[in-house]
Protein backbone atom coordinates (compact mmCIF):
# COMPACT_ATOMS: atom_id res chain seq x y z
CA UNK A 1 0.00 0.00 0.00
CA UNK A 2 0.73 3.05 -0.86
CA UNK A 3 2.31 5.85 1.93
CA UNK A 4 -0.23 8.77 0.40
CA UNK A 5 -3.46 6.17 -0.16
CA UNK A 6 -2.87 4.44 3.47
CA UNK A 7 -5.88 4.67 5.74
CA UNK A 8 -5.70 6.98 8.52
CA UNK A 9 -5.94 4.10 11.23
CA UNK A 10 -2.99 2.48 9.09
CA UNK A 11 -0.71 5.65 9.63
CA UNK A 12 -1.80 6.17 13.34
CA UNK A 13 -0.86 2.38 14.21
CA UNK A 14 2.65 2.98 12.54
CA UNK A 15 3.11 6.76 13.73
CA UNK A 16 2.11 4.72 17.33
CA UNK A 17 4.89 2.03 16.40
CA UNK A 18 7.56 4.44 16.00
CA UNK A 19 7.35 5.85 12.11
CA UNK A 20 7.66 9.59 12.91
CA UNK A 21 6.80 10.29 8.90
CA UNK A 22 3.38 8.14 9.82
CA UNK A 23 1.95 11.69 11.56
CA UNK A 24 3.43 13.61 8.74
CA UNK A 25 1.71 12.08 6.00
CA UNK A 26 -1.96 12.64 8.71
CA UNK A 27 -0.87 16.17 9.22
CA UNK A 28 -0.34 17.15 5.51
CA UNK A 29 -3.74 14.51 4.72
CA UNK A 30 -6.22 16.66 6.64
CA UNK A 31 -4.37 20.07 7.37
CA UNK A 32 -6.04 22.17 5.19
CA UNK A 33 -9.84 21.01 6.74
CA UNK A 34 -8.47 21.24 10.29
CA UNK A 35 -7.19 24.81 9.73
CA UNK A 36 -10.49 26.08 7.41
CA UNK A 37 -12.56 24.77 10.41
CA UNK A 38 -10.21 26.19 12.92
CA UNK A 39 -10.31 29.66 11.15
CA UNK A 40 -14.08 29.64 10.90
CA UNK A 41 -14.38 30.26 14.21
CA UNK A 42 -11.82 32.40 14.85
CA UNK A 43 -11.02 34.73 12.30
CA UNK A 44 -7.48 35.06 13.45
CA UNK A 45 -4.75 33.54 11.74
CA UNK A 46 -2.40 33.71 14.72
CA UNK A 47 -4.73 32.27 16.70
CA UNK A 48 -5.96 29.53 14.54
CA UNK A 49 -2.01 28.53 14.14
CA UNK A 50 -2.01 28.27 17.92
CA UNK A 51 -4.97 26.40 17.65
CA UNK A 52 -3.92 23.93 14.95
CA UNK A 53 -0.56 23.28 16.63
CA UNK A 54 -2.01 22.95 20.20
CA UNK A 55 -4.46 19.91 18.35
CA UNK A 56 -1.30 18.36 17.52
CA UNK A 57 0.51 18.36 20.56
CA UNK A 58 -2.92 17.02 22.00
CA UNK A 59 -2.77 14.25 19.27
CA UNK A 60 0.82 13.71 19.61
CA UNK A 61 0.29 13.20 23.66
CA UNK A 62 -2.60 11.08 23.68
CA UNK A 63 -0.87 8.77 21.00
CA UNK A 64 2.34 8.52 22.84
CA UNK A 65 0.71 7.83 25.75
CA UNK A 66 -1.44 4.60 23.65
CA UNK A 67 -5.02 6.73 24.65
CA UNK A 68 -6.12 6.76 21.13
CA UNK A 69 -9.12 4.15 20.70
CA UNK A 70 -11.03 5.58 17.64
CA UNK A 71 -10.51 2.96 15.25
CA UNK A 72 -11.49 4.39 11.92
CA UNK A 73 -12.39 7.93 13.03
CA UNK A 74 -8.71 10.07 13.58
CA UNK A 75 -10.37 13.12 11.48
CA UNK A 76 -13.54 13.44 13.78
CA UNK A 77 -11.39 12.90 16.84
CA UNK A 78 -9.04 15.50 15.91
CA UNK A 79 -11.95 18.14 14.96
CA UNK A 80 -13.44 17.72 17.96
CA UNK A 81 -9.80 18.08 20.07
CA UNK A 82 -9.65 21.42 17.82
CA UNK A 83 -13.65 22.60 18.69
CA UNK A 84 -12.61 21.99 22.55
CA UNK A 85 -9.52 24.04 21.96
CA UNK A 86 -11.81 26.57 20.59
CA UNK A 87 -14.02 26.85 23.32
CA UNK A 88 -11.49 26.68 25.55
CA UNK A 89 -9.84 30.28 23.56
CA UNK A 90 -13.45 31.83 24.08
CA UNK A 91 -13.68 31.52 27.89
CA UNK A 92 -9.87 32.32 28.49
CA UNK A 93 -10.67 35.57 26.96
CA UNK A 94 -14.35 36.05 28.13
CA UNK A 95 -15.58 36.35 24.73
CA UNK A 96 -18.36 33.75 24.97
CA UNK A 97 -21.15 35.77 23.61
CA UNK A 98 -23.85 35.70 26.63
CA UNK A 99 -27.59 36.63 25.02
CA UNK A 100 -30.39 38.40 27.21
CA UNK A 101 -33.76 38.53 25.81
CA UNK A 102 -34.91 42.48 25.25
CA UNK A 103 -37.53 44.25 23.81
CA UNK A 104 -35.45 44.94 20.29
CA UNK A 105 -34.07 41.27 20.71
CA UNK A 106 -35.60 38.31 21.15
CA UNK A 107 -33.74 34.81 21.04
CA UNK A 108 -36.76 32.63 19.38
CA UNK A 109 -36.76 35.13 16.52
CA UNK A 110 -32.81 34.00 16.35
CA UNK A 111 -33.38 30.19 16.71
CA UNK A 112 -35.92 29.97 14.26
CA UNK A 113 -34.14 31.37 11.47
CA UNK A 114 -32.75 28.76 9.57
CA UNK A 115 -30.09 30.62 7.98
CA UNK A 116 -28.43 32.37 11.12
CA UNK A 117 -26.73 29.46 11.90
CA UNK A 118 -23.82 31.14 14.10
CA UNK A 119 -26.44 32.49 16.54
CA UNK A 120 -27.69 29.19 16.53
CA UNK A 121 -23.64 27.57 17.44
CA UNK A 122 -23.30 30.55 20.18
CA UNK A 123 -26.71 29.71 22.01
CA UNK A 124 -25.44 26.45 22.26
CA UNK A 125 -22.17 27.28 23.41
CA UNK A 126 -23.48 29.29 25.90
CA UNK A 127 -25.88 26.70 27.29
CA UNK A 128 -22.31 24.59 27.32
CA UNK A 129 -20.83 27.46 29.24
CA UNK A 130 -24.10 27.11 31.48
CA UNK A 131 -23.48 23.29 32.00
CA UNK A 132 -19.68 23.92 32.88
CA UNK A 133 -21.20 26.30 35.69
CA UNK A 134 -23.54 23.77 36.80
CA UNK A 135 -20.88 21.27 36.85
CA UNK A 136 -18.57 23.01 39.24
CA UNK A 137 -21.32 22.54 42.16
CA UNK A 138 -20.96 19.12 42.10
CA UNK A 139 -18.68 17.54 45.11
CA UNK A 140 -14.95 17.31 44.05
CA UNK A 141 -14.64 13.36 43.08
CA UNK A 142 -17.85 13.54 40.92
CA UNK A 143 -16.94 16.18 39.19
CA UNK A 144 -12.90 15.64 38.36
CA UNK A 145 -14.78 12.66 36.45
CA UNK A 146 -17.02 13.89 34.52
CA UNK A 147 -14.99 16.93 33.56
CA UNK A 148 -12.43 13.77 32.62
CA UNK A 149 -14.97 11.85 30.26
CA UNK A 150 -16.93 14.39 29.01
CA UNK A 151 -14.53 17.22 28.29
CA UNK A 152 -11.01 15.73 27.72
CA UNK A 153 -12.80 12.72 25.94
CA UNK A 154 -11.35 9.91 28.78
CA UNK A 155 -11.98 6.33 28.87
CA UNK A 156 -13.61 4.93 32.10
CA UNK A 157 -9.55 3.04 32.12
CA UNK A 158 -7.70 6.13 31.92
CA UNK A 159 -9.89 7.99 34.58
CA UNK A 160 -9.09 5.14 36.69
CA UNK A 161 -5.16 5.53 36.17
CA UNK A 162 -5.78 9.45 36.59
CA UNK A 163 -7.37 9.36 39.69
CA UNK A 164 -6.01 6.21 41.50
CA UNK A 165 -9.24 4.66 41.96
CA UNK A 166 -11.01 1.32 40.47
CA UNK A 167 -12.90 1.38 37.19
CA UNK A 168 -16.01 0.62 39.03
CA UNK A 169 -15.91 3.73 41.20
CA UNK A 170 -14.65 5.78 38.59
CA UNK A 171 -18.37 4.54 36.98
CA UNK A 172 -19.69 4.78 40.41
CA UNK A 173 -18.95 8.66 40.51
CA UNK A 174 -19.80 9.58 37.11
CA UNK A 175 -23.46 8.03 37.35
CA UNK A 176 -23.61 10.23 40.59
CA UNK A 177 -22.06 13.02 38.99
CA UNK A 178 -25.18 12.74 36.48
CA UNK A 179 -27.92 12.22 39.29
CA UNK A 180 -26.54 15.44 40.99
CA UNK A 181 -26.33 17.47 38.03
CA UNK A 182 -30.06 16.52 36.82
CA UNK A 183 -31.28 17.22 40.25
CA UNK A 184 -29.45 20.90 39.72
CA UNK A 185 -30.99 21.71 36.94
CA UNK A 186 -34.45 20.70 38.67
CA UNK A 187 -34.11 22.48 41.49
CA UNK A 188 -33.21 25.87 39.75
CA UNK A 189 -35.48 24.54 37.16
CA UNK A 190 -33.30 25.35 34.62
CA UNK A 191 -34.38 25.01 31.08
CA UNK A 192 -31.55 23.72 28.73
CA UNK A 193 -32.80 23.75 25.06
CA UNK A 194 -31.00 24.92 21.89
Amino acid sequence: MRKDVAQDSTLVSEYINGNELALETLIKRHKQRLYSFIYSKIQNRDITEDIFQDTFIKVIRTLKKGSYNEEGKFLPWVMRISHNLVIDHFRKSNRMPKFRNTDEFDIFSVLSDGTLNAEKKMVKEQISADVRELIEELPEEQKEVLKMRIYNDMSFNEISENTGVSINTALGRMRYALINLRKIIEKNKIILVS
